[in-house]
């Protein structure tokens, strides 16, 4: 199977600043969130370049992460071990974590809009209920994307996501029927480097507030809430610009 993100790994903490810095919003919403269900064990299925263990290392959680690619994986170690900070890392299909963890864990985290990785509801539900099977009873499991009813309404074509003095990056953005192709454009543009790379990855499926639920509750998730934002304000179809899922085993 090809990686989708060999080509990008190594570019992907460009979304970020410093790996040790995080938003004071997001790290208060994890610390508040994981005192209130007694998290002490988290799981991040799909953990990328690692930002988000070091955020969770630094919550004294112990840290377990996977993800399906080999290079983000690669990538998360050299982040890591760059902050002497060491985290099991393990290459798997969030489809099938029963088959990695024989433990259960207090939370599993599934960020960024990973979950649209997924290609239909019936593969969603696979995912939600593997995710599910690895949480011990009254764990948590929290979804997050920056995708949300309200952008899906309104289909902006062009996000700026970075704009430093030596570089800009931008997310134009494809739009089908159900799904969207997010072009992830860097433009280069200092004195010894003037240059443009782009790097694509298509989602066959959005999954919006009624999908999510509707599949957290066909695998056995019945209680759960949906926030937007990491203020813990509630989810709201009109205003909210990303979506958040926290529901309980």
């Amino acid at each position: 199977m090809t990686d989708p993100y060999e080509s990008f790994a190594e570019r992907y903490d460009l979304f970020f600043g410093p790996f040790d810095e995080h938003d004071p919003k997001t790290t208060e919403f994890f610390r508040t969130l994981f005192a209130h269900h007694h998290v002490h064990s988290v799981l991040d299925c799909a953990c990328g370049t690692g930002r988000d263990l070091y955020l969770f290392h630094q919550l004294d959680c112990e840290v377990f992460g996977s993800d399906i690619s080999a290079a983000m994986l690669a990538q998360a170690e050299r982040n890591l071990a760059s902050h002497h900070v060491s985290v099991p890392l393990d290459q798997a299909d969030f489809r099938e974590l029963p088959l990695t963890y024989a433990k259960e864990f207090d939370a599993v985290v599934c960020l960024s809009s990973a979950f649209f990785e997924m290609p239909d509801e019936v593969e969603l539900r696979r995912a939600l209920a593997s995710m599910r099977g690895v949480l011990r009873d009254g764990g948590i499991l929290v979804l997050t994307a920056g995708m949300s009813d309200r952008t899906w309404r309104d289909k902006p074509r062009f996000i700026p996501e970075v704009n430093r003095g030596d570089f800009t990056r931008l997310f134009v953005i494809d739009y089908f029927d159900a799904g969207a192709r997010f072009n992830v454009v860097d433009l280069f543009h200092d004195p010894a480097r003037k240059d443009m790379q782009v790097w694509s990855i298509c989602y066959n499926r959005v999954f919006l507030r009624d999908d999510i639920e509707g599949a957290l509750r066909k695998v056995g998730f019945h209680r759960y809430t949906f926030y937007g934002s990491y203020e813990f304000q509630p989810y709201d179809k009109e205003m909210s610009g990303m979506l958040i899922a926290v529901a309980e085993k």
